[in-house]
C-alpha cells in the first residue's frame, strides 16, 4: 500500500492544539492532534493544564495559523475570553481559534459573536475537522 503524497499546503499550516484549565481529559484533544498531523497538518500538541498565557505564548513562538482548544471541564467561557483576549493583547489575533467539547449550544453563539471561528461538540468526525481547517486556511490565506 503506498502512503498519499502530503499536501505542500498543509504542511506548511502550523495548528496548536491544548488543553486550557484544570482538565484532566485529553483523550479528544489527542484524537484530534494526531488526525490533523496525519492528515499533513504540522501540529504543535501542548499537553494538559496550559493557561491561556501559556497557549498563547506557544501558538506566536511556533507562528501557529490555528488554535485549537479542547474543553470539558465547563470553563469554555472564561478560557476562551482570555485566549483571545490574550492574542489580540499581543497582536496575534490573526491567528484562528476553534475548539471542541462540551459547550451548550447558547454559549456557542456566544463563543462565535466573540470571534471563536469554529466549535465542535462531541460527536464531531475528524474529517469534519479536517476539512474545516482546510476551508479556514484557504479563507483566511493562512500558510
Amino acid at each position: 500500500m503506498t502512503m498519499p503524497t502530503p499536501d505542500p499546503e498543509r504542511s506548511r499550516t502550523r495548528i496548536v492544539v491544548a488543553k486550557p484549565g484544570l482538565d484532566g481529559h485529553d483523550r479528544g484533544a489527542k484524537v484530534i492532534a494526531r488526525s490533523l498531523r496525519d492528515a499533513g497538518f504540522e501540529v504543535i500538541y501542548t499537553g494538559l493544564h496550559q493557561t491561556p498565557e501559556q497557549i498563547v505564548r506557544t501558538a506566536i513562538q511556533e507562528d501557529a495559523a490555528i488554535i485549537g482548544l479542547s474543553i470539558l471541564s465547563g470553563a469554555h467561557m472564561h478560557l476562551f475570553t482570555e485566549v483571545l483576549r490574550l492574542l489580540k493583547e499581543n497582536d496575534a489575533d490573526g491567528i484562528g481559534v476553534f475548539g471542541g467539547g462540551i459547550i451548550p449550544a447558547p454559549d456557542i453563539t456566544t463563543l462565535s459573536e466573540m470571534g471563536v471561528a469554529k466549535i465542535f461538540t462531541p460527536g464531531a468526525s475528524t474529517r469534519d475537522v479536517i476539512a474545516w481547517v482546510d476551508d479556514f486556511v484557504a479563507s483566511t490565506n493562512q500558510p
